[in-house]
């Protein structure tokens, strides 16, 4: 093909043998567009900007959801103070959790 003949470096046998042991990596298999949907959808943050807010409301056609920090959210609950009333006072509080530290 494109006047390239084929060679016999590459050891197929041995790759196929290792993914079936293995497996593979599916950030290999993937390349999700940079969008902030995506990013919720796969648990990210979209593109390398900072969040928007600690939480806040995103809007899709099934409905809206509540996304929170993931970080914040783990530091919260390693510390036991993650519950509802935590979750509304970040809420009342556009997503800042200055008055709560």
């Amino acid at each position: 093909m494109w006047g390239v003949a084929p060679t016999d470096q590459c050891n197929w046998e041995s790759l196929r043998k290792k993914i079936a042991k293995h497996g593979v990596r599916n950030s290999l298999l993937m390349a999700p567009m940079p969008t902030a949907s995506t990013a919720q959808i796969l648990g990210n943050n979209k593109s390398i900007e900072p969040y928007t807010s600690n939480i806040y409301s995103r809007r899709v056609l099934s409905g809206d959801f509540q996304i929170v920090n993931p970080h914040m959210l783990k530091d919260l609950v390693e510390r036991g103070l993650w519950s509802d009333e935590m979750k509304n006072r970040l809420i009342a509080n556009n997503g800042s959790i200055q008055r709560d530290a």
